[in-house]
């Protein structure tokens, strides 16, 4: 099983398009939705991350470069020096997927998966403890 988190923008001609759909049925691959910001008759943009056998999910991109939808792939992640953190929630403010929190002990919290790797939690941190990996 492999995993992909990519951004799919979709043009005006292709919003209307069941293109998610046929990812999934033809190419047998998951699609867990981090963010979406789509218009019926407008430009939009997913970012997903798509799941399945690595053959699956390869097929899967190459549907999308055939239909000349443009997407990007997300290499980075963010990372933070846990040590050093003074969990002040500053970035949990900016965070617009919820990968940044607070539990009930004022503790911060970061589930990588949910991240979208926008780097505003980068210029919200007020000591500099964020950074991105590539």
């Amino acid at each position: 099983m492999t995993k992909a988190k990519i951004k799919i923008y979709f043009s005006k001609g292709n919003v209307g398009k069941p293109i998610t759909y046929e990812l999934v049925k033809k190419y047998d691959v998951m699609f867990n939705i981090l963010h979406a910001d789509i218009n019926y008759g407008s430009e939009g943009n997913l970012i997903t991350e798509i799941s399945g056998e690595e053959k699956n999910v390869a097929d899967a991109l190459k549907y999308l470069d055939e239909l000349d939808v443009k997407y990007k792939m997300y290499t980075k992640s963010i990372i933070r020096d846990e040590d050093a953190c003074i969990d002040c929630g500053s970035c949990t403010s900016v965070c617009p997927s919820g990968a940044l929190t607070m539990n009930d002990n004022d503790e911060l919290q970061f589930d990588k998966e949910k991240c979208l790797v926008c780097e505003l939690c980068i210029k919200a941190c007020p000591i500099g403890i964020i950074k991105v990996e590539l």
